[in-house]
């Protein structure tokens, strides 16, 4: 009286599990083996939606292109500002990064603070740059 639950099975070309990866598989098999779906998929289905995939992955690539045209456009005309590029002075877990010399930048690593210091114009390495 006891009910015993249906196994399901595909059987790969390399039968050795140890090199298998995900997506090796077909979608359509993996919703079959983990019981999404009733009925094992076909070769017509599978063929179908695969085609429909590469569409969409075509489609995506497409927009994508024209919004960065339109971007460029936008860029070009100064209807929009162009994104601001943030410039890393090293990392906050570091104790000390960087310069030896005062800066008139703040800086901040890790546990400490350093305020800007105040440099008169016209002297200090940072012209010489």
């Amino acid at each position: 009286g006891r009910i015993i639950p249906e196994r399901r099975f595909v059987e790969a070309i390399n039968r050795q599990a140890y090199l298998y990866e995900m997506g090796d598989f077909p979608t359509e098999w993996e919703a079959w083996i983990r019981k999404k779906r009733k009925d094992p998929p076909t070769i017509e289905e599978i063929l179908k939606n695969e085609n429909y995939r590469q569409e969409m992955e075509q489609k995506i690539k497409d927009v994508y292109e024209k919004d960065k045209l339109l971007q460029a456009k936008e860029y070009k005309e100064g209807l929009v500002a162009e994104p601001v590029h943030t410039h890393v002075k090293g990392h906050a877990s570091a104790p000390y990064y960087g310069k030896k010399e005062p800066s008139q930048d703040p800086t901040s690593t890790a546990n400490t603070f350093q305020p800007g210091s105040w440099m008169p114009p016209g002297s200090g390495s940072s012209q010489n740059k």
